[in-house]
């Protein structure tokens, strides 16, 4: 009987060490800044970062090598979608011998915390980094109530 014990305590010591394996795996996902964010993105899918400033959300997303013409940028309501197609076209008269950089597309949606004033956004292509300003709306905005 206490070999049989034995077999069940070895068992459950198993699964304990599998499941605190598995807790700092997806643990270390949270961290992918830290680990480096290949875990966390398609590699064709562009780098973002969504900030918030008082009225203004601001979101700057890395794309090298995109035009502006080659971007669409849709807002409905709180939700935002980055989309884009990059090509590389061999110019004319010359021979590829190495293509490591090739054309795709992308499209990264995000859901805001709060709605956004789509008539108000600005949007900036500077050194390959779409800079959006996205003014919130009203309704999202606080307002003070003042006590008669």
């Amino acid at each position: 009987m206490f070999t049989r014990m034995n077999y069940i305590d070895r068992m459950f010591g198993a699964m304990d060490l599998l499941r605190s394996r598995m807790d700092r795996l997806f643990n270390d996902f949270d961290r992918s800044c830290l680990y480096g964010p290949a875990f966390t993105l398609p590699s064709n899918s562009p780098r973002t970062n969504l900030l918030e400033n008082g009225d203004n959300f601001e979101v700057q997303t890395e794309i090298p090598g995109i035009s502006k013409d080659d971007l669409n940028i849709k807002i409905q309501g709180n939700y935002l979608e980055i989309s884009g197609k990059r090509s590389v076209d061999t110019p004319e008269g010359y021979k590829t011998h190495c293509r490591e950089r090739c054309g795709s597309t992308f499209s990264r949606s995000f859901t805001l915390p709060d709605d956004v004033n789509a008539d108000k956004v600005e949007a900036t292509l500077k050194d390959g980094i779409l800079y959006l300003t996205l003014p919130k709306s009203e309704v999202a905005n606080p307002k003070q109530i003042t006590i008669n």
